[in-house]
């Protein structure tokens, strides 16, 4: 007898096997590089431009990042969520231009120029004040723009690199000549309009880098400092009976302050408190030596602190509580007119004065002693409260941090002068607290006070407030038009808009927050962080005591005012269009004057601009100028980091309301920061910072891409090796997806496709589901929800397709033809046809966040057609909308997967090899399932769950039934399914006879 085994025929030559050549290994770092030189060599972003233009038109202002350094993560995920705009609105039908740009001046540059000056044993020239010489300055400014060139360079490879298609030949550059001069051309508006103003008042100062900081440029960290306990010896208190009457029975009483910044205290003229606290004397008894201190503080606080110091407070008490003692609850209102005298008094000249008890609306009494000691020069409420009592600063700290050579407390003639930032300095045994001590003041002092503290973000040195001449744009003065040449309004306290026909409110704070207002936020809030700030500000600090940046073209007369003069701004901004901002010196100054001014009268301000000045005007030449006709003002979106609402999205706002009334963008778009895998802050100290640049080595820039879209990044978010291996993973999935489509749509033919109507139902629930899917993706690229998008896309390709609808359509698509003759089922030809519309529909869905595998899959299937990123969102057919299909389906779906978790048991137990060796039968509860099973009933179910065999019955015992058995039927030797009507394993089931014959 002849095995059957033996002879069984082949049938493989009679299937569909799904043949491409696109690989499941994909092999991207290798790949990616090759698909963007075509790109660039195919001039793939200008080929897109014309292809849009002429529709409406998107347009993201790129926020510039600065060019020091390699790009980072930040930069990554920043990019890429930028690109991911750009992408799906271009996809969408509109004009989406991206023009990227690059903040290039700064103190940041300049110290690595004056580092390299350092390692060449240089000279480095003087860069202001006496002693500038503009040669050397034009020098060390020409390595500055060199040394910032290299690095545009070196990130614009690198960014390029991650896929981001945008006009990477011309870029904006806020060194560009043409740049520079619309950067004047902002400030000059500003100065002809007197919405400048030059004056002294305490800025945030760099000891280190001797220039003015904007809050931008300063983050906060917890420190340690000193705090000391001060008396200041009260002489007078012609309205406080209780304390003149101490005096005048020859008690000493003193006033109690308490400071974290020792090193102010050399600079004191004043002490202020509370009107509305009460205030308690407290006295050493037989010594009589009293203390005026806050009544909430004096015991828990101030007695505290001097116990716990070998100082002259040895034991204090309430004075009522000594015999004869009067009462000591004073109302603070009471000290008005008191004078008390510096503790170093004794130096006389600028100590000699009294220090009145001014009344500070201010002062609390939380901590301290609730008596706060002003030096004008040093604080934003000192200034304020010292100027309105007619006290001005003194100028007595250096640009370098050290007091002044005249100053007769720790000045130039003392050895032990230091910066004042200086840990030694401010210590309990250093020179301030020493010479306190020694003179009887220091009644407290310890190096153990934990707060927060600003320091420059660049030197991570502590910065202090100084009071400097420097120029600012007022925050709460009414503001003129901005197109008005002269101030124009006049502010009445309490008017809502002053001196504004359009609308525009009166202030730049209020104008701000107007806008705020106005604009919407992604998340929403970031317009309560960006307000809170706008709310709060001081007035805009403009100036900068460096060289490596955009002038303040502005000429001053002796008396501090400046020139006002449209033809003499016109003349300094064509100057600076020519020849950067170089044309902004002295040999210059008659041609720029003109005949109608005398030179000798007037002087050229030195300082440079706030390099947030610098990126906040990016709107106006890049958006306004011309210089790429793509662009129109304003933008649509901005999007950077959540530090940018004090930074970019900050300066932006303000430099647009002080000119044009309203902000430069008409949405915001934030993102948070970028974690390690153990959501810590990266840092280089730490050794967990994570580069990008060897993740797209290791992974491929479509793996970073898919991490940056898939991760909340609307909050902190993190990355890590397992982070993104579970992204490769996500990855994979995808691609294999893609993978099956190609592969089984090889040879697919227009004289295949199939009407909508004549379709299966599971046809037309699939394409309900992706009716369905492309509602959702579009409402995600509205809300800028990339997160949400790339989930959705992911789901689809997973659970929807992968291991519902490709599984169960398997068979069809192999068994359901006949290569030999072409034959092929109806059913098959509609699965292909649905098959055909995913493909178009989900290669472009994935064409914005995987920029190269998408074009890898289209350049697959179409080798000789145009690039997958010239194409538009697909087309969705109304007809697809079948709400009824959707709920028979959605209906049958949850039994399927209960059958799967079922058959999965006997898989285990290695009962059944697979589920095609599965019998199912499912028994209902006659009541309420009877609508399950008679839709169960009208598929075919055992196609749906890949079984032997399925059935549904209805039992009486009320309680629901699966069971599951291994089938006794022989294999088809052509499709495998083990059905009753194969008489022995290898023989054909009767619908492959039919298809073979």
């Amino acid at each position: 007898m002849t095995d059957t085994h033996d002879t069984a025929r082949d049938w493989r030559d009679t299937v569909f096997l799904p043949k491409t050549d696109f690989p499941m290994k994909a092999g991207l770092p290798q790949k990616e590089p090759g698909i963007l030189a075509k790109w660039q060599e195919a001039k793939l972003y200008d080929r897109l431009r014309a292809a849009r233009r002429g529709r409406e038109k998107f347009i993201l202002h790129d926020g510039p990042p600065y060019a020091n350094g390699d790009m980072h993560i930040g930069h990554a995920l920043n990019h890429i969520l930028k690109d991911m705009v750009c992408r799906t609105q271009n996809l969408l039908g509109r004009d989406a231009p991206y023009v990227p740009g690059w903040d290039c001046h700064g103190l940041p540059i300049e110290w690595k120029v004056e580092e390299q000056y350092r390692k060449e044993k240089k000279t480095k020239p003087v860069l202001t004040g006496a002693g500038r010489d503009e040669a050397a300055v034009k020098a060390f400014r020409d390595e500055c723009r060199a040394y910032a060139q290299r690095w545009v360079d070196v990130q614009r490879s690198q960014l390029k690199r991650l896929g981001i298609m945008g006009d990477w030949d011309h870029p904006y550059l806020t060194m560009q000549k043409e740049s520079e001069a619309v950067i004047v051309a902002e400030l000059l508006k500003l100065a002809e309009a007197g919405n400048l103003y030059r004056g002294s008042k305490p800025v945030m100062w760099s000891p280190v880098e001797q220039t003015a900081l904007a809050e931008a440029e300063v983050e906060y960290e917890d420190i340690t400092s000193t705090q000391i306990d001060v008396a200041f010896e009260i002489v007078e208190s012609p309205n406080c009976k209780k304390v003149s009457e101490l005096l005048n029975a020859g008690w000493r009483v003193s006033a109690v302050v308490w400071t974290t910044t020792p090193w102010t205290i050399p600079v004191n003229q004043a002490l202020a408190y509370s009107p509305t606290a009460k205030y308690r004397i407290v006295a050493e008894g037989g010594a009589r030596v009293a203390y005026l201190v806050a009544d909430d503080l004096w015991e828990n606080h101030f007695y505290k602190r001097a116990d716990a110091f070998d100082g002259p407070v040895h034991y204090a008490e309430p004075l009522d509580a000594y015999p004869g003692g009067a009462d000591s609850l004073i109302n603070g209102a009471d000290l008005a007119g008191t004078l008390a005298r510096h503790p170093m008094h004794h130096l006389g000249g600028f100590y000699a004065a009294p220090r009145p008890l001014l009344p500070g609306d201010f002062v609390t009494t939380d901590s301290g002693t609730g008596l706060v000691h002003m030096a004008p020069d040093h604080g934003e409420d000192d200034f304020d409260l010292c100027k309105a009592n007619g006290i001005n600063p003194v100028f007595a700290v250096m640009n370098d941090g050290r007091y002044r050579d005249d100053w007769p407390w720790l000045g130039g003639a003392d050895e032990r002068r230091m910066s004042v930032i200086n840990p030694k300095f401010n210590a309990p045994d250093g020179p301030i607290c020493s010479d306190l001590r020694e003179a009887g003041a220091l009644l407290a002092a310890s190096a153990d006070y934990a707060h927060s503290y600003p320091h420059s973000w660049r030197s991570k040195a502590k910065v202090i407030f100084r009071c400097t001449p420097q120029w600012f744009v007022p925050m709460d003065k009414p503001l003129a038009d901005p197109d008005a040449p002269t101030p124009v309004i006049e502010h009445t306290p309490g008017a809502d808009t002053v001196g504004h026909a359009a609308g525009i409110p009166a202030t730049l704070r209020e104008r701000a927050l107007a806008a705020i207002a106005a604009t919407p936020f992604y998340p929403p809030k970031g317009r309560n962080r960006i307000g809170s700030m706008v709310e709060g500000r001081p007035d805009w600090v403009l100036s900068r005591q460096r060289a490596w940046g955009v002038p303040i073209t502005l000429f001053v007369r002796p008396d501090g005012s400046y020139l006002q003069d449209a033809a003499v701004n016109a003349r300094i901004v064509a100057a600076v269009n020519a020849e950067g901002m170089d044309a902004w010196n002295s040999a210059n100054k008659v041609a720029f004057l003109g005949e109608g001014y005398d030179p000798a009268e007037f002087d050229m301000v030195t300082d440079i601009l706030d390099v947030w000045f610098d990126s906040g005007c990016t709107h106006a030449f890049t958006l306004e100028s011309g210089r790429w006709p793509d662009l129109q003002w304003p933008a649509d979106l901005y999007l950077e980091g959540s530090d940018q609402h004090r930074g970019w999205f900050q300066s932006s706002l303000l430099q647009s309301c002080a000119t044009r009334g309203t902000a430069p963008y008409k949405a915001v778009l934030t993102h948070g920061f970028t974690m390690d895998a153990k959501g810590m802050k990266m840092s280089k100290s730490l050794g967990n910072t994570i580069n990008p640049l060897d993740l797209m080595r290791d992974y491929g820039a479509d793996i970073l891409r898919l991490w940056a879209l898939s991760v909340d990044f609307t909050e902190d978010h993190r990355i890590g090796d397992e982070i993104l291996k579970g992204v490769a993973d996500q990855y994979r999935k995808l691609r294999n997806s893609f993978r099956y489509l190609l592969g089984a749509l090889d040879g697919f033919d227009e004289a295949e496709r199939v009407a909508v109507a004549d379709m299966p139902e599971l046809e037309r629930y699939m394409l309900h589901l992706l009716a369905e899917l492309d509602a959702k993706l579009r409402a995600a690229v509205k809300d800028f929800d990339f997160n949400s998008y790339t989930r959705l896309l992911s789901d689809f390709a997973n659970n929807d397709l992968s291991a519902f609808y490709f599984d169960i359509r398997k068979d069809c698509l192999y068994c359901d033809v006949n290569p030999a003759t072409g034959w092929q089922s109806d059913k098959r030809r509609a699965y292909r046809t649905v098959l055909d519309t995913l493909f178009h529909a989900l290669i472009r869905y994935a064409a914005p966040v995987l920029v190269f595998t998408a074009e890898e899959v289209w350049q697959t299937r179409y080798p000789d057609s145009e690039s997958v990123h010239l194409l538009e969102w697909p087309e969705v057919h109304e007809q697809w909308t079948d709400f009824r299909v959707l709920l028979r389906w959605s209906d049958i779906r949850p039994w399927r997967k209960l059958a799967n978790e079922h058959i999965e048991v006997l898989r285990r137990e290695k009962v059944i090899g697979s589920s095609l060796e599965a019998n199912i039968e499912m028994l209902f509860p006659a009541n309420p399932y009877d609508r399950e099973v008679e839709r169960l009933k009208t598929i075919d179910l055992k196609e749906v769950l890949i079984v032997a065999s399925a059935t549904v019955g209805v039992t009486q015992s009320g309680d629901f039934k699966v069971t599951v058995t291994k089938t006794t039927n022989h294999k088809c030797g052509r499709c495998w399914r083990l059905l009753p009507e194969v008489t022995a394993d290898g023989e054909l089931c009767g619908r492959c006879a039919e298809v073979v014959a």
